[in-house]
């Protein structure tokens, strides 16, 4: 049976327009001029005889019938290239995209760079700090690093590093008069996005009582680990992100005491992620190989001793 399809030009150019909600964005990625997106697009509602957007002084707004047909279509597009990527990888072009939380690139992974390009001189890599979870069927990314439970659907996640959290702050800190659990009442609690980690770790040390809600915050953790070398208070820390910076003197850990990342998800961690045949690809599985043998030397290496003795 014949199979009656819309001009395919015109929906290629409909599911670009739709997604990015611009004639402009959609033109850049298809590598044709805006006047040629919008041209295909009216053949395609002139086809279908139905009107997929609307034209207003703000931008595109999507009707209702746009609405419901863009899904399909990009549920059929992702399912196109899916089949294509099983039957013909990408060539081995020698440049591989890696993506990682910010915080794991600047405080890790950067300054273990050299390593891999020493080790791979051929291969040029790309990192990629986003910490949104990556859509391997649409994004030009080629494995991630991500920090969860590792149950991810359509993916390879294998854990790289287990995941806790500790008080860490400036050595003069301590020169100030930080030796016991009460000195806390007179030093900031510096925070991150889990404001909430203080709240647990105070109740695990018997500093309930202690205003765990005071001090400031920021969303970044390389940049709440920055305020804690300079000084400005106490923060509660990852131990990966802060593992450099303790065996360089940058930091110390004022008390013994550690929580998992997330009190209700004590398995969360920092895990390698790709799609399920990258591995067959020499570019991905020799970024993950090292990565793998670099973080087991790290975890070997002893931290810098605490500055104090356990509370």
């Amino acid at each position: 049976m014949r199979r009656r399809l819309p001009p395919l030009n015109g929906v290629r150019a409909f599911e670009a327009a739709a997604r990015h909600e611009s004639f402009t964005r959609a033109a850049e990625e298809l590598a044709v001029t805006q006047a040629a997106v919008s041209q295909q697009v009216r053949r395609l509602e002139d086809w279908l005889g139905a009107k997929l957007f609307d034209r207003t002084e703000g931008g595109l707004e999507l009707t209702d019938t746009g609405r419901s047909y863009l899904p399909v279509l990009r549920d059929a597009f992702d399912a196109i290239a899916e089949a294509t990527a099983r039957i013909r990888p990408p060539p081995h072009s020698g440049i591989l995209t890696v993506s990682a939380i910010p915080s794991f690139i600047r405080k890790w992974l950067v300054s273990r760079m050299p390593s891999f390009n020493e080790q791979q001189p051929e291969i040029d890599v790309n990192l990629d700090a986003e910490s949104r979870l990556v859509d391997f069927s649409r994004d030009r990314v080629d494995c991630a690093i991500r920090f969860g439970s590792g149950a991810w659907e359509g993916v390879v996640a294998e854990k790289l590093f287990s995941e806790d959290t500790f008080p860490v702050c400036s050595p003069a800190l301590v020169e100030a008069g930080l030796c016991q659990l009460e000195d806390l009442r007179r030093f900031r609690l510096l925070h991150d996005e889990t404001l909430v980690q203080w709240k647990h770790w105070l109740r695990a040390a018997g500093m309930e009582d202690l205003g765990w809600v005071r001090g400031p915050r920021t969303q970044d953790s390389a940049l709440l680990i920055q305020m804690a070398i300079e000084g400005q208070g106490v923060a509660l820390a990852q131990r990966v992100l802060v593992m450099d910076d303790l065996r360089a003197g940058r930091l110390v850990r004022p008390f013994w005491l550690s929580l998992p990342i997330d009190h209700l998800k004590s398995d969360y961690a920092y895990y390698f992620v790709a799609p399920p045949n990258a591995l067959n690809r020499p570019l991905v599985r020799a970024f993950r190989d090292w990565l793998f043998a670099v973080a087991a030397e790290a975890e070997a290496s002893p931290e810098e001793p605490m500055a104090l003795p356990a509370a």
